[in-house]
This record gives structure tokens, C-alpha cells and sequence, in this order.
């Protein structure tokens, strides 16, 4: 990309950046995770990194927030590289259709979770990463993963943030106990869960994440952590599950590969191209931060960088 792109492409940031600072309806954000409900609505960022690590941003894109759910992203990609295929006896690769922590689905299809986005399904991938392992071995080898994901080790797990998880975790627990009746948890569900809430309140700046998200546009120059194949699997998931019951919704609008976080975050993927993160912590009905997915939106508009031209 050259500077004449590079300028246009900041321009878009900042326009989309003024939008959403004039926005009134930005949402509500996430009240059953104590830490979460103190966030300030009023704040916003985006951030854009090419391949090479350049990154582009606009608004608070400095700032640290609670990662949540795209953390399930990022153990996945461990999950696979540990266990290939296996991983799937355990975990679906269909959408839910249902809300991210619905039960209906996982006791209709006897434990086994509709995809590993959804809470249990990424609580399954969490106890299979878990196998014969410490939760801090674990927690320790996903923080090292992302540090080499965003080639930054200013990234760190909120203790605060987990510890107001736990505390209100009953209906992952549930979930958890579910599977372990239906033989699909090995692992103490606590032990489980309590891994999983530490791996949600993994903390970064949409700085970092955007650079983050560099290994799965496969693009030259990207860094190549997980192999080609296996990046456009979880970009298929991505764009298929990541959103939950807001998935085609969000296909449709913005037309990339995205993950969301009830932290407000989404990380969204152009493949070939660039890695977008957006941090806007007002959610909408669906759990999806509310002006966040209509960044992306604007932003593939105006870039035309949708997979669906």
C-alpha cells in the first residue's frame, strides 16, 4: 500500500471516528460482568494493521479493554495446533442460531456444543487445551501466543476483570456440568472455568489486537504462525459463528470474518489485506458492540475490502 492509500485509509478512520463520537444510541454495555458494567460508553477506537505492522488508528485505540470472546479465537488456533482434527469430535463447526450462552442447543444435541465460539463450545476447546496441563501452563502459553500474534509483551490477563467473571459465572458453570454429564468435559468443571474467565479477561489495546490479527489475513509479510489452511478454517468460523445469533447479520453488513466480545471488541479480518479491530463498549440486542459493527461497515464500504466484493 502506498502513502497516497495510507493517507485515504486514515481518513476513513477518522471520519468513522467522528461518526461514532457524535453517535447517541451507542448501546448498553455488559451489566453481568460487575467490571464491565463500569466502562464508559462514551469511548471508542479502530485500528487498522497491514501485514508489515503498520497500523493505523483513530480514537482511544491506546486505551485497554477486556478482550472477552475473541479471546476464543486465538485458544483455538492452540486447540488445533494441539489436537488437528480431534478437536472436532468435541466441538461443532455449525451455527447456533441461539444466544452466545444458551443451554437449548447443547442439551438437544447431547454436550456436544454447536461450534467453539459459542460459550460452551470455547469452554470445550479450553478443557481440551487443558489436557494433562496447569490452568497457569495454559494461561501462560496463551499470553505467549498473542504477545508473538501483536510482537508486543505489554499484554496481560485483568485480575479484576476475571475475578468479577468468576464470581458471576453460573451459567457457564452450568454449561461446564452439562457436558461433564454428557462425557464431553475431562477436566474439573471449576478448573475449567476457572481457566476459561482468565482467558476472557485477557486485556489490550485495539492497537494490539489489530496487529494481533495479522496471522490470519495469510498475507505476505504476515507473520506465519498457524498454516495457511488452518487460518482459512477459522476465518470460515469466523464469519460463520463469530457473531452468534448476530452472524449474518453481520456477514451481510460488513462482509468479513469477524469475532466479537461482550468487552465491547470485535477483531475482523480482511483477508490478504488487514487485520480491524474496533472497541466501542455499547453493545446491541445481540451482544455485538452496537457502534463497532458499524465501523466495520462503513470501513468495507468505503475500502470495498468485503470478501464479497
Amino acid at each position: 500500500m502506498d502513502a497516497l492509500d495510507i493517507a485515504r485509509l486514515q481518513g476513513i478512520l477518522a471520519q468513522i471516528e467522528h461518526d461514532a463520537a457524535q453517535a447517541t444510541d451507542r448501546g448498553q454495555v455488559a451489566t453481568y460482568i460487575p467490571e464491565l458494567a463500569k466502562i464508559d460508553p462514551a469511548q471508542f477506537a479502530i485500528a487498522v494493521s497491514l501485514p508489515d505492522g503498520t497500523t493505523l488508528t483513530a480514537g482511544d485505540a491506546a486505551v485497554p479493554f477486556s478482550i472477552q470472546s475473541i479471546s476464543k479465537v486465538f485458544m483455538l488456533a492452540i486447540a488445533l495446533g494441539r489436537l488437528g482434527d480431534q478437536l472436532w469430535q468435541r466441538v461443532g463447526r455449525e451455527p447456533s442460531g441461539l444466544a452466545f450462552n444458551s443451554i437449548l442447543q447443547l442439551e438437544r444435541e447431547k454436550g456436544i456444543p454447536r461450534n467453539p465460539f459459542v460459550n460452551a463450545g470455547a469452554i470445550a476447546v479450553t478443557d481440551a487445551v487443558l489436557a494433562g496441563h496447569q490452568p497457569k501452563d495454559v494461561l501462560g502459553e496463551l499470553l505467549r501466543f498473542i504477545r508473538m500474534c501483536a510482537e508486543d509483551d505489554d499484554i496481560h490477563i485483568n485480575k479484576s476483570v476475571a475475578a468479577s467473571e468468576q464470581a458471576t459465572a453460573h451459567r457457564n458453570i452450568a454449561l461446564a456440568e452439562f457436558m461433564a454429564a454428557e462425557g464431553n468435559l475431562r477436566n474439573p468443571a471449576a478448573l475449567t472455568i476457572g481457566t476459561y474467565v482468565h482467558q476472557c479477561a485477557v486485556e489490550m489495546t485495539c492497537a494490539q489486537l489489530a496487529r494481533a490479527g495479522r496471522f490470519l489475513t495469510n498475507a505476505a509479510g504476515a507473520p506465519r504462525l498457524v498454516s495457511p489452511a488452518r487460518v482459512r478454517r477459522i476465518n470460515a468460523l469466523m464469519m460463520m459463528c463469530g457473531h452468534y445469533d448476530g452472524s449474518g447479520e453481520f456477514a451481510y453488513r460488513a462482509g468479513l470474518p469477524g469475532k466479537s466480545g461482550v468487552g465491547g471488541g470485535i477483531l475482523a479480518i480482511a483477508p490478504g489485506r488487514a487485520s480491524i479491530a474496533v472497541w466501542s463498549p455499547g453493545l446491541n440486542e445481540r451482544g455485538n458492540s452496537k457502534l463497532g459493527s458499524a465501523a466495520i461497515e462503513t470501513l468495507t464500504r468505503e475500502t470495498g475490502w468485503s470478501v464479497f466484493g
